[in-house]
């Protein structure tokens, strides 16, 4: 009987953990606090209030604990000081971050206390930037892919430890799928139509069709870059979270300025300045992200002159390259209804053309009332949509008034899935301006979408692989829709596409138009601080000593399919590298 009791007790254990999938909070469980116990409030940070100063120098100051800054703060922390300074909050704990199911929900969340920070483009298309410890990797689908092995060439980077730096991150935060139905419709409609060979599960960035990995694990739960700080020194490492950098500090007594700290606000609004030590290779990195970063060099004084001198910020080195030649993947999206609800999936599957266009896919989140009120970019099903909007009407009234009418819509409509194209290093370039001197609000950018012509080719070429998809026999199986609604279906997502631009409703005839209507961002955004213009090959900026920028807006182009991978792997290979050059076999890395 008492191995009875026992088996039948074993049951339902068994079962409550299926059934709920996250383990109960219980007395011993470690606590973030307790794990990251280096992670405090900016105003924890102790200063003068007569100097701003605090009595402890850092080696290293890295501003931004985003996709790069956190693999390169916990690296660099093995052998010497470190300051992470991020400008949001954590991510353990929120929901909205945590949960695959919630990613359209913080997508849309627009408070002072979100995750993401929304900025809208000049051309007319909503966008968003991280503001969260751990990046864009806390607001991302997921998709986790490796940069092509000319994308490492090209960069200059050093393969063998590019090679080492990818698993480092791998073994921690990166997870195989599990395919849900419409990724596995995807994928052999690629095949079916000739994006081949099948590379099957890998990482790595090959022509055809393939899976790749995610930071969702099998429960649907996110891990992020700011789970990598596990892996820090947590007695040189600081981390202060809700502190928002307002400016470089230089010294400009030497024959060049030289960094020696920052100014930054807390959670409260005071000012408080971080200083490095006097040890020769002490530096700053900007870590901000490809907005962030160039903004914050012109705050600094390090831009164009020009723009630097109409706000009254004083010129340190007069860089005309500073926020030029920003760049966005262009996406464009095909809802295609089915039969019957799909279960929710972010991307898992990845056709990767020659034609230079990526397929990729979504599933499931047009489904709920609370879902069809999101504005939630690469998720959204919303029919009825903005229409014609003059860039003078594009105001926050005409934005809240549009999310007052979808309140209305039928969410029966929306059984279905996406399938969504991204065009690979488009030649159109845009700019970076600022618009004020407060780092926390968005400057102005523009990506200038489709002002290349080889972009909107490619583009076109890529809607009629999306035609063939959506017609083949996988899916035709699968929807509420055949062969013959093609033209159906591209008129529906003119309307349900949630950009600022004018709309030709009704013209599908033209296919370079409807890339145009129907433009939205993939948050792949690069560029600002390319290397050559704005920093050299070690990422140091020109014109000063001990400042580098460690991100994404060095690139010329999105690496890989998506970037994460390699932004996380440029943190960890950076770290190695500095604390190579500095220590040598000592590094012990």
């Amino acid at each position: 009987m008492a191995l009875l009791r026992q088996m039948k007790f074993l049951f339902l254990f068994l079962l409550l953990l299926l059934l709920n999938p996250d383990p109960p909070i219980c007395q011993g469980k470690q606590t973030w606090k307790e794990k990251y116990p280096f992670i405090r409030m900016a105003s924890s940070f102790s200063s003068s209030t007569s100097t701003l100063s605090s009595s402890k120098a850092y080696d290293y100051i890295i501003v931004g604990g985003g996709t790069a800054g956190c693999p390169l703060a916990a690296t660099l922390s093995r052998n010497f000081s470190v300051l992470l300074l991020e400008r949001g909050g954590v991510p353990f704990g929120n929901a909205n971050v945590s949960f695959l199911r919630n990613f359209h929900i913080s997508l849309a969340d627009t408070s002072q206390d979100s995750a993401s920070q929304l900025f809208i483009s000049t051309d007319g298309v909503f966008n968003s930037r991280a503001r969260v410890l751990g990046g864009g990797t806390c607001i991302n689908a997921g998709f986790y892919t490796r940069a092509s092995s000319s994308d490492v060439r090209k960069a200059g980077w050093d393969p063998k430890l590019v090679k080492e730096s990818y698993p480092w991150i791998e073994n921690q935060i990166v997870h195989r799928p599990k395919l849900v139905p419409w990724q596995i419709a995807v994928r052999d409609a690629l095949l079916e139509v000739g994006v081949s060979p099948f590379n099957g599960f890998t990482y790595d960035h090959l022509y055809g069709t393939k899976v790749g990995g995610t930071i969702f694990d099998r429960f649907g739960r996110r891990h992020t870059a700011a789970e990598l700080l596990a892996s820090s020194n947590p007695q040189n490492l600081d981390v202060l979270i809700h502190a928002t950098v307002q400016k470089i500090v230089f010294d400009t007594t030497g024959k060049k300025p030289r960094a020696v700290g920052v100014i930054f606000r807390d959670e409260n609004g005071k000012r408080h300045r971080a200083s490095l030590g006097n040890r020769r290779r002490s530096e700053i990195i900007a870590s901000c992200g490809a907005i962030g970063s160039p903004q914050l060099l012109m705050l600094s004084g390090i831009g164009p002159k020009e723009e630097l001198r109409k706000l009254n910020i004083s010129v340190l080195v007069d860089n005309e390259f500073v926020g030029k030649g920003m760049s966005d993947n262009p996406m464009n999206t095909v809802f295609v209804p089915t039969k019957n609800p799909v279960e929710q999936s972010l991307i898992q599957t990845v056709g990767i053309t020659k034609k230079g266009v990526y397929i990729e896919a979504s599933s499931g989140f047009g489904q709920s009332q609370d879902s069809i009120r999101c504005n939630h970019g690469i998720a959204s099903a919303e029919i009825g949509q903005l229409s014609t909007i003059p860039p003078k009407h594009r105001t926050r009234e005409a934005m809240q008034a549009y999310a007052r009418s979808k309140r209305e819509l039928p969410h029966e409509a929306f059984k279905g899935g996406f399938i969504l194209e991204k065009i690979a290093n488009p030649l159109s370039k845009g700019q970076l301006r600022l618009l004020n001197t407060d780092a926390a609000d968005n400057p102005a950018v523009t990506f200038n979408y489709f002002s290349h012509p080889h972009d909107l080719r490619r583009c076109v070429d890529g809607i009629r692989i999306m035609e063939k998809l959506v017609a083949s026999t996988h899916f035709t199986n699968f929807t509420r829709c055949g062969k013959h609604c093609v033209e159906k279906l591209l008129n529906m997502s003119v309307k349900a596409t949630v950009n600022l631009m004018p709309k030709h409703t009704n013209d599908t005839r033209s296919l370079e138009q409807f890339c145009r209507d129907t433009v939205i961002t993939i948050w792949h955004y690069h560029g600002g601080c390319h290397v050559g213009k704005v920093v050299n090959g070690e990422y140091k900026v020109h014109g000063v000593h001990g400042l580098r920028v460690i991100d994404g807006s060095t690139f010329t182009q999105s690496p890989g399919t998506n970037p994460q991978a390699t932004v996380m792997m440029m943190g960890r290979y950076m770290g190695v590298k500095i604390l190579r050059e500095r220590l040598g076999r000592l590094a012990g890395i």
